[in-house]
């Protein structure tokens, strides 16, 4: 069609499998304004062919056939060739809900602020799901709000990225980069760091499949190790840009593992913040372990609370809050 209102970004490689499945969710979209664009990234399989017999029948997809260069130049090329103003992305291995696009929009028109907007999800297949993933899921549908998106972005990716509906204009001034860790948290907060702001459908809009063959589970770039580089960095260069020394509340394996990142990128824990009563008192790579209530009479630096569970951020939060702390500017959670 001439003048689509939503281009959405596919990328696919050895898809056949799944391909259709997700074609088919496309297809049956109540919104109906839209281009597909599929980059086929050197599939030795027939996901090519399933593509262009369904592009034959429906001018509203485009096959775009490279190299096998990757993700991140799949995601570049399909999103230069976008014409839309707004760019949906989906993978080939999910589906979206009938009204993604519809209610996507939906909330775009009413935020005109936001630089996009992303959606809960339903993992599966579900008798096989592990606990961690389930727990996941759990912790995506506890944000509902903008603000939660911002409060929660160093904690994981608080929007999946097969549910992300952005700006053309935005994606473009971005752009996908391969740093060795995962394309779209590194695009997340990148966008953050630039002002931007991101909403979110409170709805399950994209049913997101856990496999063998998913990249989280086979690439290297997508183990907890580089999400927590990716996270290191960006605090480094974003809430602590201004500080060598910060305030580091939580010292288990969560905030240890965080400190050590932080670390090599020149960034210290001056004080330490604990509960554990055996380490009240000691100095722990130079930073001297205080009870929460001494945070007051500690000097004005930003404060990262990096502690696993959404529990025990809650309680930190209350406890910040009640200091007159403000998360996102004197306060960040992380994990």
């Amino acid at each position: 069609m001439s003048d689509p209102l939503v281009s959405i970004l596919l990328p696919a490689r050895d898809a056949a499998a799944t391909l259709p499945s997700c074609l088919a969710s496309i297809r049956r979209q109540s919104e109906s304004r839209f281009e597909c664009v599929l980059v086929d990234d050197g599939s030795r399989d027939a996901t090519r062919a399933i593509a262009e017999s369904v592009a034959q029948g429906d001018a509203r997809f485009r096959v775009i056939a490279t190299a096998a260069h990757g993700l991140v130049a799949a995601l570049n090329t399909g999103l230069v060739a976008c014409r839309a103003p707004l760019v949906a992305r989906i993978d080939a291995d999910d589906w979206m809900h009938r009204e993604r696009l519809a209610l996507q929009l939906r909330a775009l028109a009413a935020e005109p602020q936001l630089a996009g907007v992303g959606s809960h999800v339903r993992i599966f297949p579900r008798a096989s799901l592990p606990p961690g993933l389930r727990d996941y899921e759990s912790w995506l549908r506890s944000i509902e709000t903008a603000h939660r998106v911002r409060c929660e972005r160093f904690v994981e990716c608080p929007l999946p990225h097969p549910t992300w509906m952005l700006h053309r204009e935005v994606m473009l001034a971005l752009g996908y980069r391969d740093c060795g860790w995962p394309e779209d948290y590194d695009l997340l907060l990148r966008l953050f760091a630039a002002g931007g702001q991101m909403g979110v459908v409170p709805r399950r809009l994209v049913a997101w499949r856990d496999a063998p063959s998913r990249l989280w589970r086979r690439d290297p770039a997508y183990g907890q190790e580089r999400f927590l580089a990716c996270k290191a960095q960006h605090l480094a260069t974003g809430p602590l840009r201004h500080a060598d020394d910060y305030v580091l509340w939580g010292y288990g394996e969560t905030g240890r593992s965080l400190r050590r990142a932080l670390a090599a990128l020149g960034k210290r824990a001056a004080w330490i913040v604990e509960l554990h009563p055996r380490r009240l008192g000691e100095t722990i790579h130079g930073a001297l372990v205080v009870r929460p209530e001494r945070i007051p009479s500690l000097p004005k630096l930003p404060l990262i609370a990096s502690v696993a569970g959404a529990i025990a951020r809650t309680e930190i939060r209350t406890h910040c809050h009640r200091l007159g702390l403000r998360e996102t500017l004197d306060f960040f959670c992380a994990a």
